[in-house]
């Protein structure tokens, strides 16, 4: 069981910072930013040092007195000697020249020339963005982060929805739920990019537009307790409980509950669908992972699920398909599995495991490379990037002072926002710039391709 603490939001609510301020690092002031040149003695010439702080201002006044030829000979003279320098202290080596290993006369390179390699991306180390999240409850069990295809970031703090415009930056409030119905357990937006579900404590689902920030209905009756997992399949919304359940609502009928999965002993914190929309994976606190296919769905009956995948030790909140493959899905496991597993869908395989050394938080694909992001807790908390399916580490991102529970990608698959336990949401340009799409060649039609027949 990993730790979730729902207590610590009535501590950090007498906090009064402002939510999704920017944050500037302070300046030293101008004495702790004084710094010394130490000169490299390795490189130094101190009997030269010393001849021309001596003989060198002798030679200076002289000069009138030389004549042409003499002038001539102590310039070569001193050209020779290498003594035609004129820094006296040496603060780096110059760098040695370089060495061609193959004459160029000889080069092969017409014969057989080279493939142009990929430029090697750049991952910057450190967040481009860092925003304060007053009142973000450190909770494993939550899911409170979410960004939507219009491009706006929705995070819930506290007993507040606050919406995040990354088009310019601008903040603004969505809803304030009331004490006894609070907190705010879990946010997801439709995908419209408009619409969003709300999860409360009180194990009700608000569904608002956010545009007109106008409540549209309450979902009711699925659950007997708070609702920390949700996940959108066009116009259905999977819920996922503290109770164990799985609830499809449609959201365009009144009686809204249309399956029921029955599978987890414990809460649901993790809810995943396919990109297909076929298959829904599900994660618990009581280790397990289940697939459901919603062609073996049924409104009568719990549906049996498809696989029960019981490999991990500790609770599942990590999941992500994998957009490349169909049936390829990452899990990763808490604090006390710390691996992340990858299985084949259709046949339940699990087909490799990695040992992360620390509690897995959260797993984003990278929409245009083969590489997985995961978030972290103790001892790091980083986010780490692997290259796939090699597992290698490509990076690790540091700056996150407690775990970084929650994560959330960017429509355009570029930036990624984390949030932790330390009450700061960061963004990192970890997965790049896509590469523009070439553009087809023209294909030359056939002659009179457009006539069905000549008379």
């Amino acid at each position: 069981m990993d730790a979730g603490s729902l207590n610590s939001y009535s501590k950090l609510k007498g906090e009064s910072r402002c939510p999704l301020q920017e944050q500037f690092l302070q300046r030293r002031n101008s004495k702790e930013n004084l710094d010394r040149f130490i000169p490299n003695r390795s490189a130094m010439d101190f009997d030269y040092a010393h001849y021309m702080l001596t003989e060198g201002r002798k030679m200076k006044e002289n000069q009138t007195v030389c004549s042409p030829a003499r002038e001539a000979y102590r310039k070569q003279l001193a050209e020779s000697l290498n003594m035609t320098r004129t820094r006296i202290l040496a603060f780096k080596n110059k760098p040695p020249a370089p060495v061609e290993l193959f004459p160029s006369d000889h080069s092969t390179s017409s014969v057989h020339p080279a493939k142009s390699a990929k430029p090697r991306r750049h991952i910057p180390q450190s967040s481009e963005r860092t925003l304060d999240a007053p009142d973000l409850v450190d909770d494993f069990y939550l899911n409170l982060l979410d960004w939507g295809s219009s491009n706006v970031l929705a995070i819930a703090l506290g007993n507040t929805v606050y919406l995040w415009d990354a088009s310019d930056s601008s903040t603004s409030e969505l809803v304030t739920v009331d004490d006894e119905n609070g907190p705010i357990t879990s946010v997801s937006w439709a995908p419209d990019g408009r619409h969003i579900a709300i999860g409360l404590n009180n194990s009700e689902v608000q569904l608002w537009d956010s545009a007109s920030k106008r409540q549209l209905r309450t979902l009711r009756g699925c659950h007997r307790s708070r609702v920390g997992s949700m996940a959108w399949n066009n116009h259905i919304l999977a819920t996922g409980g503290m109770d164990g359940q799985i609830v499809n609502n449609d959201v365009r009928i009144r009686s809204h509950v249309v399956e029921t999965y029955r599978g987890h002993q414990q809460e649901v914190c993790g809810l995943k669908w396919s990109a297909s929309g076929q298959q829904l994976a599900s994660g618990g606190n009581d280790n397990l992972v289940h697939i459901w296919d919603r062609s073996m769905a049924s409104s009568n009956s719990p549906t049996q699920w498809l696989h029960r995948l019981e490999d991990h030790t500790s609770a599942v909140k990590a999941l992500a398909w994998c957009p490349f493959q169909s049936n390829l899905l990452a899990s990763g496991g808490g604090g006390g599995d710390r691996t992340i597993k990858f299985w084949n869908t259709h046949t339940g395989a699990c087909l490799n495991s990695v040992d992360t050394g620390s509690q897995v938080c959260a797993l984003l694909w990278n929409k245009n490379e083969r590489e997985l992001l995961s978030s972290h807790g103790f001892t790091q908390n980083q986010l780490t990037l692997w290259k796939y399916p090699s597992m290698v580490k490509m990076a690790e991102l540091n700056g996150h002072t407690s775990r970084v529970l929650y994560m959330a990608q960017s429509p355009d698959g570029c930036t990624v926002a984390s949030a932790a336990g330390d009450e700061t949401l960061r963004f990192w340009n970890v997965f790049g710039v896509p590469e523009v799409a070439k553009p087809a060649p023209k294909v030359n039609p056939e002659p009179f391709s457009q006539l069905n027949r000549i008379r």
